[in-house]
Order: structure tokens, then C-alpha cells, then sequence
């Protein structure tokens, strides 16, 4: 019998040792899969907490979900350590449309991907020339159903386990040590293997160098679409699923074949799922709490004791078992108490939206789409710049619960690491750990509001809407229409309903801000005209008590950003006017407005040099209001002139502004001109 020398098991073990491949179970791969690469610290809500790299890279890669990926990295690695949690299985349980599915998705693409190379690769054995043996007929190869790992076969060579042990150390060189920590992951072999290795043995005579010709070693094949080393198992309905569909059956052509009906491959294990991810695979268990009971009963057998049993007959398995559900059939569950045992062995992961507005820019993005759009009759579609702000900003909104100490608009900003006036960071962790008090899980911080699939659903009615074909341009305005209509058709209950609707009014409020900044840098022809302002006057209050401020208030610093020496002239009267804008008629609100400032600026700097003050809504819009006012007596006058072109200086204004709006800030002829029409109105005024 020829066999090539690297299929051999004497092969794998001498690679084994010098450590070009690896023995270690399901938990130990995916901790050492995430650890490898970079990790670092982040501030979340008040908090930090831990990024790990490997979430996000990739074209699609997992955004947010920093406390759900602690505690699946913490999970694991407590149970590659040995910890309670190798005995448990990790659900997540959530509304629809946050993400559940597919960062399980991305964990397993990413799990091939490691185990596509050497030396994380996963090896099975299969048994060759059994028909020899007589009593299997035709059948003359066969691979180990649960694709066990070399090593286990390895462990099991002898039935005298101090026998083996001595064995590996004589033969292959193994320190105790080593061979100790490869019995830590002992299992028996499974009992299909088992049977056929006996055959072997009295076939051979227990000659072991005679028996081990009959093994042939092969890596375990990583096809997603086999369901091998990944698998997903979708809850079906109550009368096509089955125990069979996990678990796996009697199979009739193989008792063809086989004389001894005592024979454990009688059984077909790879029909079901769990089988083809054993040998230290992830099995995905979609909406598990929505099978019918027995087959979840199948589940806590196997999660407790992680084998699969059949007729009494048992196949050791090594997976991790990773679940979802929602909350309406997790609590249908949990109301049923003699469910418990269940729940019991789950360690429960529960899931919220993202309500950080700056990175479910990136989520909007996925929603809308990478790829060109176009109209129904095949022309370019165009996207307004505000549009991924307007949908962003809005679902964010609806995420986020009801707090008497915050408004809606001041939780959205220190959710996302912005400044919201006064109010600070630890006063969002608290009303967040109040919220996180409620046994009531959907009541809790970012837990209920509009998923990515309703905000999916408002693109695809904003591109179907007629006014976005005929115009050929996605409209930003448009989307809070598209998200009514998906408020009023998918929101089943009142009270949300209401809350969604409330949101959006403040959205659009949001969206007037933006639009008064973006009117402004159109006139002023500069697309960072307001951000040029707004840290002027962050520049000339810091410089106004400067020593070396000399009779002609020039004041010279050092640019940050630039690292150059700039100089700058304090205008008091631009101060003033902006610190009226926004309310601070005494000498004392002013002062204490303007060390605030300071404070920010004195923090922010340290840590990114680039910070401009552009989420301070309320010093934007002051300041805004102000170089309207001085520039063209007021807001006012520059909507009239915009509205009222029948004179040729407005008419030229308008199109000056219409062409730095097409030339420099991305707008096209559609949304430019609907977008100073909005302006032109008194719509959405706070």
C-alpha cells in the first residue's frame, strides 16, 4: 500500500512537534484568531473599553458593537482557558435588523479564512482498504464523521491510556509537559471510529504499525457551502424540522453494505449539521429559540455535553456554538419555566442598535450602497452630501430612550463623543446604567428604534419615488418622507410610533442646521468657510487674555494643526456678537461660557490636533447667524435675495452660489437648487 509519506499520522505527529501544525479545540482557535491581531482602547459612553482589529477590516467589516464583541472575546477566552463557558453555548438576542446575523457572518468568514493557512489548519483522518477487514462491503474508504483531529485518534491508540502516553514520548519525543497539555483535550474517539479501529486491531492482530497503514490523514475541507468548519443551522417550522436535521440518521444504503448491525456507521452523522463543524468548527444556531421544543432539547444535550448521542451510541464533538434570537421569542421563551435548564447553559448576549450618529455614517453607507446608482430609465443617479446625515441622524434619534436629564439631541452628541454644551460624558453613563437597570430588556439604552433593514427599506422608497427620477438625484429631505412612510407601515405599536415621528422632527431640525452652515460656506464660496469662523472665535478668546496681546489686538499662536505661527486680529465685536447669538447677555455667562471653551480646546487638542468645534451645534449656528448677519444683513435679507431673483444682483448672487455649490461642496443641479429653496422657507425652524 502506497500511501504518500505526508498523509501518514507519523507525519502529522513529527509535525506536531516541531510546531508547523497545531492541536487545540474550537475555543482556542477563534481566541487566538481575535488576540493575534491589534487591539486598543476606546472611550464608549463614558466608558472603555477594548477594539479588536480583526472586526474591522474588510471591505464590510462589523461597525460598532463594542460591548457585545468584549464579552463574545471574553466568553471565549474563558473558555479556551478551561473556564465554564467551553459548557455554554453564546446567543445573542436583540431587535431585528442590528447586526446579530451578521457579525456571526463575518466571525465565521473570518474563521476560514484563518484556517485556510498553515499552521491553524484543522486535519482529519479517514480509515482506507476496511473492506479488507471484511463486514463493509464496497465500501472501502471511510472519514471520520465528526472530522476528528489526528491527535485524538492519537490519544486513543491503545485502550491503555498510560500506554499511549508512553508511546508518543518514546516515538515522537513529546515532553510530559506537552503530552499533558495534549490529555487536557482529551476525548474518546467517536463511536463509529472506535468500532472500525477495533476491526483494525483484530483484523491486524494488534500489530500497531500494520494498523496505522490504514490510516490516512487530510485537512478537513473549509467549503462554505459544504457547511464544513462553519455551518448554519436556520430554525424551520414545526413540522419539516427535525432532530435528524442536527443530529443525523439511519442511513439505509449503508446497512446495504454492512453485515454487523451493531455497527455505529449504520449512522449517517453528516446529514446533520453539527457533525460537519466537530472537529473545531463554529455552528450557527440561526433563531434558535424559534424551533419547537424537542429540537432545543436536542440543543442542551449537546451543549452540556458536547457530544452527539444516538441510540446510546456517542461522537464526541469540539465546537463552538454561537446562536441569535429576538427578544419577543426570547422572552416567549423564558415565560416558559420549565425551560430553564436551557436558558441556564447560555450565556446571554443582548444586543443593542448602534446610537452613535457619526458611525452609523458607515452603517448608512452600507444601506445606500457602494455600487453606482441609476434611475429606472438607466441614468446616473446622484446622492445630495447632507443625504447620509439626514438618515444617520435620524434612525440614531429613534434608538435612543427618554431621559429627564438629557434631551434627545444632547444623548445623540455625548453618545458619539461630542461636546453637548454643559452636559457631560458621566452624565450619559448614568442615565444609561439607570436605563440598564430595567429587567424590561427592550426599555434598556439603545435596544428598540429603527434597525438597518427600515432604514434599507427608506433608500429603496427614496430611489423608487418619482421625484427622485425625474430629478435624478437622492434628495436629503426626501429620506425623512421615506422614513415616515416606514414608521407608518412597519411600527406596529402606537406609543413607538409616536416617539419615531417625534424623532424625525428633530432630525429635520438637525438637517436645517446643516443646510444654514452649508448656505453660508456656498456664499462665502469656501467649502470650510464656517469652520474657518468657528475657530477664529475659539482662537481669539483664548488670545484676548494673552499676554502678548499688544494695543492693535494682534495676537500670534502656534496652528496645532499645521504646527505653523499664525497671527491673528481679536475682534471684540465679533466675540460679542457671537456670545449674543447664542444668549449670554452677562458679563459672568459670558466668562463662564468662554472657559468652557477653553477647556474643551485644552482637552481635545492633546488627543487629536485636527478637533474644530464643528459638533458644538450651538456655536456653529451662533456664529453662522452672525457672518449672515454682518455680511448681508442677516439671514433674512440672504433668503430674500435667493427667493426673490427678479433683479440681476440676486439672480447673479444665485448663481454664484449655485456654482460653487456644484463646483466645490458635491451638490448636483437638482439637489443645489432644492436645497436653497429649503432654505428659502421657514420650514423645520427651531
Amino acid at each position: 500500500m502506497n500511501k504518500k509519506p505526508d498523509t501518514t499520522l507519523h507525519h502529522h505527529l513529527t509535525a506536531v512537534k516541531e510546531g508547523s501544525r497545531r492541536f487545540e479545540n474550537a475555543f482556542q482557535s477563534v481566541a487566538r484568531m481575535i488576540l493575534e491581531e491589534d487591539i486598543e482602547k476606546v472611550v464608549v459612553n463614558g466608558k472603555t473599553t477594548y477594539d479588536f482589529s480583526i472586526f474591522r477590516k474588510g471591505k464590510k467589516h462589523v461597525i460598532g458593537m463594542y460591548d457585545e464583541i468584549n464579552s463574545f472575546v471574553s466568553y471565549v477566552k474563558d473558555a479556551a482557558e478551561g473556564g465554564s463557558s467551553k459548557e455554554m453555548a453564546y446567543v445573542l438576542v436583540g431587535e431585528p435588523g442590528n447586526g446579530k446575523t451578521f457579525l456571526v457572518d463575518f466571525l465565521c468568514a473570518k474563521y476560514r479564512d484563518y484556517l485556510s493557512k498553515e499552521p491553524q489548519r484543522k486535519y482529519t483522518f479517514k480509515f482506507v482498504n476496511v473492506d479488507k477487514t471484511q463486514g463493509y462491503g464496497r465500501i472501502s474508504t471511510i472519514e471520520s464523521q465528526t472530522y476528528e483531529d489526528p491527535m485524538i485518534l492519537a490519544m486513543n491508540l491503545f485502550d491503555n491510556k498510560d500506554k499511549t502516553r508512553e508511546y508518543l514520548v518514546k516515538t515522537y519525543g513529546f515532553s510530559d509537559v506537552e503530552i499533558e497539555k495534549f490529555f487536557d483535550d482529551y476525548r474518546p474517539l467517536g463511536a463509529c471510529s472506535a468500532y472500525i479501529w477495533n476491526d483494525i486491531r483484530n483484523y491486524t492482530n494488534d500489530n500497531l504499525d500494520e494498523m496505522l497503514e490504514f490510516i490516512q490523514i487530510f485537512p478537513v475541507p473549509l467549503i462554505e457551502s459544504l457547511g464544513t468548519v462553519t455551518g448554519k443551522y436556520p430554525a424551520k417550522d414545526k413540522i419539516t424540522s427535525s432532530a435528524v436535521d442536527l443530529l443525523g440518521e439511519e442511513s439505509i444504503q449503508r446497512l446495504l453494505h454492512i453485515t454487523d448491525t451493531n455497527n455505529p456507521y449504520r449512522f449517517d452523522l453528516r446529514r446533520g449539521a453539527l457533525a460537519r463543524v466537530a472537529g473545531g468548527g463554529i455552528h450557527f444556531s440561526d433563531e434558535i429559540y424559534k424551533n419547537k421544543k424537542d429540537l432545543v432539547q436536542v440543543y442542551l444535550g449537546v451543549i452540556q455535553n458536547r457530544s452527539i448521542e444516538i441510540d446510546g451510541f456517542k461522537w464526541p464533538i469540539d465546537s463552538l456554538i454561537i446562536a441569535t434570537s429576538n427578544n419577543s421569542e426570547f422572552n416567549r421563551f423564558l415565560s416558559e419555566k420549565e425551560e430553564a435548564p436551557i436558558v441556564d447553559r447560555c450565556r446571554i448576549c443582548y444586543v443593542s442598535h448602534n446610537t452613535n450618529y457619526k458611525l452609523q455614517d458607515k452603517l448608512t453607507n452600507y444601506a445606500i450602497g457602494s455600487e453606482a446608482k441609476s434611475t429606472l430609465t438607466g441614468e446616473i443617479l446622484h446622492q445630495d452630501p447632507n443625504l447620509n446625515y439626514a438618515a444617520s441622524v435620524s434612525v440614531v434619534l429613534s434608538r435612543l430612550p427618554k431621559s429627564e436629564k438629557l434631551t434627545p439631541v444632547e444623548t445623540m452628541k455625548l453618545a458619539a463623543g461630542e461636546v453637548a454644551g454643559e452636559k457631560s460624558i458621566k452624565t450619559l453613563a448614568e442615565v444609561i446604567d439607570t436605563l440598564n437597570q430595567n429587567p424590561d430588556i427592550v426599555k434598556r439604552f439603545g435596544q428598540k428604534g429603527l434597525g438597518q433593514r427600515n432604514l434599507g427599506r427608506a433608500v429603496q422608497l427614496l430611489i423608487e419615488s418619482s421625484e427622485t427620477n425625474e430629478g435624478r438625484c437622492m434628495f436629503a429631505y426626501d429620506i425623512f418622507k421615506a422614513l415616515e412612510r416606514v414608521v407608518l407601515d412597519y411600527v406596529s405599536e402606537a406609543n413607538d410610533r409616536a416617539k419615531y415621528l417625534e424623532d424625525l422632527k428633530t432630525a429635520k431640525g438637525m438637517y436645517r442646521e446643516r443646510i444654514m452652515t452649508e448656505m453660508f460656506n456656498a456664499y462665502m464660496d469656501e467649502p470650510l468657510a464656517i469652520r474657518k469662523d468657528v475657530m477664529n472665535y475659539v482662537n481669539m478668546i483664548i488670545g484676548i487674555d494673552a499676554e502678548n496681546l499688544g494695543p492693535d489686538k494682534m495676537w500670534k499662536y502656534k496652528d496645532p494643526q499645521t504646527g505653523e505661527l499664525k497671527a491673528l486680529k481679536v475682534d471684540e465685536r465679533y466675540i460679542k456678537s457671537v456670545e449674543e447669538r447664542l444668549g449670554l447677555k452677562t458679563e459672568e455667562q459670558r466668562e463662564t461660557f468662554r472657559t468652557s471653551i477653553r477647556k474643551i480646546y485644552g482637552q481635545k487638542i492633546s488627543i487629536d490636533p485636527d478637533y474644530d468645534f464643528m459638533d458644538n451645534i450651538e456655536l456653529v449656528k451662533a456664529v453662522t447667524d452672525v457672518r449672515l448677519k454682518s455680511d448681508i444683513a442677516g439671514a433674512g435679507s440672504l433668503i430674500g435675495a435667493l427667493a426673490n431673483r427678479t433683479n440681476e444682483e440676486n439672480q447673479k448672487l444665485y448663481d454664484r452660489m449655485t456654482d460653487t455649490m456644484l463646483k466645490k461642496l458635491n451638490y448636483c443641479k437638482t439637489c443645489a437648487q432644492k436645497t436653497i429653496e429649503y432654505f428659502c422657507t421657514q420650514e423645520d425652524e427651531k
